[in-house]
């Protein structure tokens, strides 16, 4: 009862950590790209960004973290929600920049606001590609997590690490049992919820 205790809190706490890291990337990547629709330098810019943080090992952004910010939530979250913008922002870029120029103009045409366009026309078409970048870095996120225990993150990672010092296999796969079906549940969950979202006519294209 008490290790089922002990991995039912890491394990809340890994999806605290995870996923508000996760909601962060999103609430700051989405409106980013938003804006750069509307300005190629921001775009230029976001994009250089985003590729020169993935290009930096996660081993290494979570330890340079630590002298910027220093150890514990706060850093953990922040080390993940870096790792993540690169999926959202580039399959956001990727969905919103590659709907058909003819129904925006359409849209334009009927009278539609920007931000009406945007609802309705952009975002409904990008929605294969922001789920495809949503799915992945929901996942990344969800690895980096294990990461972050060495910075004070807490969660699953702390029962992987401290198996691996006292070579505890119990609780090596205590840590990373729940870690595995949390990631084949982000697959599936986004799948799902990609097929709702997405229009009818652009899964009979594909």
């Amino acid at each position: 009862m008490v290790i089922n205790a002990e991995i039912l809190e890491a394990t809340l706490e890994h999806l605290f950590l995870a996923y508000t890291a996760l909601l962060a990337g999103i609430i700051i990547a989405v409106p980013l790209v938003l804006l750069s629709l509307y300005s190629e330098r921001l775009a230029s810019m976001v994009m250089k960004f985003s590729n020169l943080v993935q290009a930096v090992p996660s081993f290494a952004v979570v330890a340079v973290v630590v002298p910027l910010i220093g150890i514990g939530f706060t850093p953990a979250v922040i080390a993940i929600m870096l790792r993540v913008l690169l999926p959202i922002i580039k399959n956001t870029y990727i969905g919103l920049f590659n709907v058909d120029p003819a129904l925006v103009d359409s849209a334009k045409g009927i009278g539609l606001t920007e931000f009406q366009i945007i609802r309705n026309v952009r975002l409904p078409n990008a929605y294969p590609a922001i789920f495809a970048g949503l799915k992945f870095a929901a996942i990344l996120a969800n690895s980096i997590a294990v990461l972050t225990a060495l910075i004070g993150g807490g969660g699953l990672g702390s029962m992987i690490f401290e198996g691996l010092t006292n070579f505890n296999t119990a609780k090596i796969l205590a840590g990373t049992l729940p870690v595995i079906a949390i990631a084949l549940f982000l697959d599936f969950f986004f799948s799902v919820l990609e097929r709702r979202l997405t229009p009818k006519y652009l899964e009979n294209d594909a």
